[in-house]
């Protein structure tokens, strides 16, 4: 008989056991099964003042036009055939709101003089290398991309009068080389116009700029954040010139937004955005952020929260080891995976919120999902209380405000004088952001900040 003591002892201590240790089987609800994060999002607008020096117009030009920049070969139609090249580089000044450009010119030409009398026609052809020095002034615009010019000719000085020498004597041919200029002005402003054109696009620096910018970029390791912009649509106004540079107000149409998890892709096509004309650009800069967090992302924190705590009173403890998100008309369902006195998975239901004050998400009006509590009920009373259930809200939350404040630090290396692309300078300052709303999707909660501020961009020192 003595050995069946221990064989009872041994079975009232797995009896004990049993009862204070208890298994949930709970009834889970099933999540939505869309894949793909999809929502509603909100434009915002940046407005992106563009400077551009004329010195950079300058060097371009000269860099455009060199040598020989008109010809005329033909002497029958005028008595003169003509080249023209640029012997200096053009030097840009700006006089009341116009551009004056002066050219060093070398003209080679000949001239056929002569009479014709009795039938019989007494011409010669001389040839002359001429110096002179024209000045254009020039009406700055904006056109495709592209800055425009409307030019005219200012002056003509020579630096000594043309003249040809005839039977030893000096003659003066200035009434034949004037006319002549008079004849090709227009062809030379037409040659500086294209050349200034050609030298000042600036569609590839601004889509450069642009790619540059939409490019994903990490904002929190810790957090796992990622901030993206997807232009949608730029608009400028015409150009100004003044203080020696030309200035344009560009405005950027964008979506922005703030993802959370794997690095999200970038979706800029540069060949869809086009710039449209407008008159007038708002000065600060409109942004509405998509704060991104996947469910998957959110659980993760969220379990972080639940590391060494305990829930219960007295001998009846419990410990939350892993939290799964996800949503069902509407509303948050969290599933806490215990162990314990209670082994197995619970499921709460909450409105997610936002706390202005801390920056936090978190889940308003929270209770047991009802198959949840009444399994409760017959197995622990004590985790089903309110008092309970409070402790467990707490950490059912995470701050954006790291993310948010990492997100705002980590761009202002993009706002201090930052250069996407050689010659693009961006510059720019962001005011604090303020809850908007928050949306669910069916692996996602999005939260959109709103933010304002300025930024500028200025092309300096053009390649």
């Amino acid at each position: 008989m003595k050995p069946l003591l221990p064989s009872l002892l041994a079975l009232t201590l797995l009896l004990s056991s049993c009862s204070t240790t208890k298994r949930i089987e709970a009834l889970k609800p099933e999540p939505g099964n869309t894949t793909d994060v999809v929502y509603q999002t909100s434009t915002s607008f940046i407005n992106l003042p563009v400077t551009i020096a004329v010195a950079d117009i300058e060097t371009q030009l000269n860099k455009l036009l060199t040598g020989l920049i008109y010809e005329d070969k033909a002497i029958d139609d005028d008595n003169i055939a003509m080249k023209v090249w640029k012997t200096a580089p053009i030097k840009f000044t700006e006089v009341n709101g116009k551009l004056q450009s002066v050219v060093p010119i070398k003209i080679n030409a000949k001239v056929r003089y002569g009479t014709s009398a009795l039938g019989v026609d007494l011409h010669d052809t001389r040839e002359f290398d001429l110096d002179a020095v024209i000045t254009f002034n020039s009406k700055v615009g904006l056109s495709n991309w592209k800055m425009t010019t409307d030019t005219n000719i200012q002056s003509l000085e020579w630096k000594e009068s043309p003249t040809v020498t005839i039977a030893g004597q000096k003659v003066a041919i200035t009434y034949l080389i004037n006319p002549a200029i008079k004849i090709f002005r227009s062809r030379i402003e037409n040659t500086l116009d294209k050349a200034i054109s050609e030298s000042v696009d600036f569609k590839p620096q601004v889509l450069a700029a642009l790619e540059k910018v939409s490019t994903p970029f990490l904002t929190s390791e810790q957090y796992e954040t990622w901030f993206k912009v997807v232009p949608v649509e730029l608009y400028v106004t015409d150009a100004v010139l003044s203080k020696k540079q030309i200035t344009m107000a560009m405005g950027l149409k964008c979506t922005m937004e703030t993802t959370v998890g794997q690095q999200p892709k970038s979706n800029f096509k540069k060949e869809n955005v086009v710039l449209k004309a407008v008159n007038k650009m708002p000065e600060k800069v409109s942004a509405v952020v998509a704060a991104v967090s996947t469910y998957e992302s959110a659980s993760r924190i969220v379990t972080k929260n639940f590391q060494g705590q305990e829930f219960g009173d007295g001998k009846r403890k419990v410990t939350v080891q892993k939290v799964d998100m996800w949503s069902k008309d509407n509303k948050m369902i969290i599933a806490l995976d215990m162990t314990g006195s209670i082994n197995g998975t619970i499921y709460l239901l909450g409105y997610p919120n936002y706390n202005a004050v801390t920056k936090e998400i978190y889940f308003d009006q929270m209770d047991y999902v009802l198959n949840t509590k009444s399994v409760l009920l017959k197995t622990a009373n004590w985790l089903a209380s309110g008092i309970i259930l409070k402790k467990i809200q707490e950490s059912c939350r995470y701050s954006i405000k790291e993310n948010l404040e990492d997100g705002k630090k980590n761009m202002q290396p993009y706002l201090n004088n930052y250069s996407p692309t050689p010659g693009i300078f961006i510059n720019g300052k962001l005011d604090d952001f303020v809850f908007d709303k928050i949306e669910l999707t069916d692996n996602a909660i999005i939260a959109f900040i709103k933010g304002s501020g300025n930024i500028d961009l200025k092309v300096d020192g053009m390649k």
